[in-house]
């Protein structure tokens, strides 16, 4: 899957380096952090041909947020993101009307995954993360980061997307 890092840098170089340290959190490579997805590959990387742009075209390696290519990153992200949502809290709610409490307890149609993805705060069913590798939830999230920054520095906001293996 593709996720995505906003970061504040100052250019686009810049930009790659803070997203590849979200990432390098997120694969468990930096200390005191926990792995939730195998290895990534980010849109600068040319050698491989399993991942990356291989799989998925030519995205651009960091785009700012305010440039056509970065908002229409940023809109695939949050599409993404609520859409993975939706469907897991749809598996929820169907669980919660049609299981037993120990149907739900012995995880039948995977309806423990289907909590544990609704409630979860990184990984696969999270795809945009801010430069802490912190997962953005809700619009409401996302909309605060955006928000605060001024309009000069909405011009340091970027988006680094990069392919993930979970």
């Amino acid at each position: 899957m593709i996720v995505y890092a906003l970061v504040e840098e100052s250019t686009a170089d810049e930009a790659l380096s803070t997203g590849k340290n979200v990432f390098d959190r997120l694969v468990g490579a930096e200390p005191d952090s926990c792995a939730v997805f195998d290895y990534y590959v980010t849109f600068d990387e040319e050698e491989t041909t399993v991942a990356g742009k291989a799989r998925w075209g030519d995205l651009p390696t960091a785009a700012p947020v305010t440039s056509d290519e970065g908002e229409e990153l940023l809109e695939r992200a949050w599409e993404t993101t609520a859409e993975t949502f939706q469907r897991n809290l749809d598996r929820v709610k169907t669980a919660l009307e049609e299981r037993s409490d120990d149907e739900i307890m012995r995880d039948e149609g995977l309806a423990r995954h289907a909590f544990q993805q609704v409630g979860a705060s990184r990984g696969p069913s999270i795809c945009l993360y801010d430069q802490h590798a912190t997962g953005i939830r809700h619009r409401g999230h996302l909309d605060r980061l955006l928000e605060e920054t001024d309009e000069h520095e909405r011009e340091t906001c970027w988006i680094v997307p990069a392919d993930v293996h979970f």
